[in-house]
């Protein structure tokens, strides 16, 4: 679903590091900076029919710079016929293709893009063996492949690691989006607010971020994170990212060290060390926390906030598309409608109207042209909002479930019950008041129950009692919930929890 918690968009200049200063750059253009922030400023006071045109003339370019990736030009050829082709021996090709609809071209999964990455990309000089063997060396994340793409990692939920390359002008795009709408500077009073919260963060710790994720891959968040790093190399030492795959006790005593002010992390892991934090096994007194990487619960943001006293905010974005949604005053996730095309479609590729959850989401990036993103099938399970959010904006809301669990087919009395783990997530969160969790389908007739060995003892009998409760109004009554000694498992490679998981191999 997401990608990684998001980059620092703020901080102040500290000690130089600088071992830091003699990597190599990471991908960045003033130039282009300067036009994104200005583009996106203007972007987020225009109205519906303002944002309307800037995505369609956006949208004609992405498919007329298109044709130059080999993949993409016949996805084009195959929508709008034989005559759109190869710019490079016919610019009126190109041109015949950015006329195409949106909707007339076949939706592509990772799968497909991967399969052929060479001919995904428009620039030729970029290769899937040479790409390869740039994201092999750890001491490369954050630096610019071919001196001028980011180049970042997803897991995704099965199969091999999804990889993509992000231009300048995409980089900025995203830059300019996550500093003036999610961070709120486009708006009167936000950098006062902002520096009212600096002030009365503790002593030596305002302006130092932490992300509380995966390292060690390019993974978007820590990738994005060493970026920075390398280019402004005296703000390093207020920039962090912190394991998440250590022990828990290192983990609380490695933030206690840095006293971060911002932390951004997975709402599962927030809620982890909110519990940390009630426990006075962790110390930390940040003024925001930012979550994305997962689906965010109204009874997660509210325990992860009453812990920290802090504001928490959720960001919506994936290694496909950094800056998706933008989280207003009000709390809901603002598309970011000028630079990203969503379509929510059912399982058959077709629209669903708002206030319908879909089966998946497809994503145009209206930002990117090294690797083009056109309707790709992100995975994700989305609402859109019917209503207008009571912000003002014009952008559309929507509500994130994303694909992170399995949906969980047990047999019931009636005949198989599909049980969403949305479902299950808020019975556990609301119900028995356990965060972390995992929930094991071994066969049909069975639930396996894993909490961390540092749960409070009456954590099981609350989760049983909720789950029992809920299973027999589901016509479950003869599924049997087992306690199973190991611990919650987290993904190996993104370092995720999938708390609602199916198959008796896991």
């Amino acid at each position: 679903m997401h990608a990684d918690p998001i980059p620092p968009h703020q901080g102040l200049p500290s000690v130089p590091d600088w071992g830091t200063a003699l990597r190599p750059a990471g991908p960045f253009d003033p130039w282009q900076s300067f036009n994104a922030a200005c583009d996106v400023w203007s972007g987020g006071h225009a109205d519906a029919a303002g944002l309307a045109r800037r995505r369609a003339w956006r949208l004609r370019d992405l498919l007329e710079s298109a044709c130059a990736a080999p993949l993409h030009a016949a996805r084009l050829r195959a929508a709008g016929g034989a005559s759109i082709g190869d710019p490079g021996r016919s610019p009126r090709a190109a041109q015949r293709a950015a006329a195409l609809p949106l909707e007339s071209i076949e939706p592509i999964g990772r799968a497909q893009t991967l399969a052929r990455f060479d001919e995904a990309c428009t620039d030729r000089a970029v290769t899937l063996e040479r790409v390869r063997a740039f994201i092999a060396d750890p001491s490369r994340i954050g630096e610019a492949f071919l001196g001028r793409y980011a180049v970042w990692t997803s897991s995704g939920t099965t199969g091999s690691p999804a990889i993509w390359l992000h231009d300048t002008r995409a980089l900025a795009v995203y830059d300019a989006l996550e500093t003036l709408r999610f961070g709120g500077f486009d708006r009167p009073g936000r950098g006062a607010d902002w520096l009212g919260d600096w002030v009365r963060t503790p002593a030596g710790s305002g302006g130092r971020y932490a992300m509380v994720g995966a390292t060690g891959g390019h993974f978007a968040g820590v990738a994005s994170v060493e970026r920075l790093r390398r280019l402004w190399p005296w703000a390093g030492a207020s920039m962090r990212t912190v394991s998440i795959l250590q022990p828990l006790r290192a983990l609380c005593a490695e933030l206690d060290a840095f006293a971060p002010s911002v932390v951004a992390t997975y709402p599962t892991a927030a809620g982890l060390l909110a519990a940390e934090q009630r426990a006075g096994r962790l110390h930390i007194r940040p003024h925001e926390l930012w979550l994305g990487g997962e689906p965010l619960s109204d009874a997660v943001r509210r325990e992860v906030a009453d812990a920290f006293d802090c504001r928490v905010r959720e960001t919506y974005g994936a290694s496909e598309c950094m800056a998706i949604a933008w989280e207003c005053t009000h709390g809901a996730l603002h598309v970011n409608a000028d630079w990203v095309v969503l379509e929510p479609v059912d399982r058959d590729m077709r629209p669903v109207p708002p206030g319908t959850a879909s089966h998946t989401v497809l994503l145009t990036n209206l930002a990117n042209r090294v690797q083009p993103i056109l309707r790709h099938d992100l995975g994700d399970s989305v609402t859109v909002d019917a209503a207008p959010c009571p912000c003002g904006s014009p952008m559309p809301t929507l509500r994130v479930e994303g694909r992170r669990d399995d949906v969980l087919v047990l047999e019931g009395i009636d005949g198989p019950v599909r049980l969403l783990p949305l479902a299950l997530v808020t019975v556990m969160e609301d119900e028995a008041g356990v965060f972390d969790f995992q929930l094991v389908a071994r066969d049909a007739g069975t639930l396996l129950l894993r909490l961390p060995p540092s749960s409070d003892p009456g954590a099981r009998p609350a989760c049983h009692r909720a789950l029992r409760a809920f299973l027999d109004t589901q016509g479950l009554a003869t599924v049997r919930v087992l306690d199973d000694p190991r611990a919650p498992a987290h993904e190996a490679a993104s370092g995720k929890l999938r708390r609602v998981a199916s198959g008796p191999g896991r």
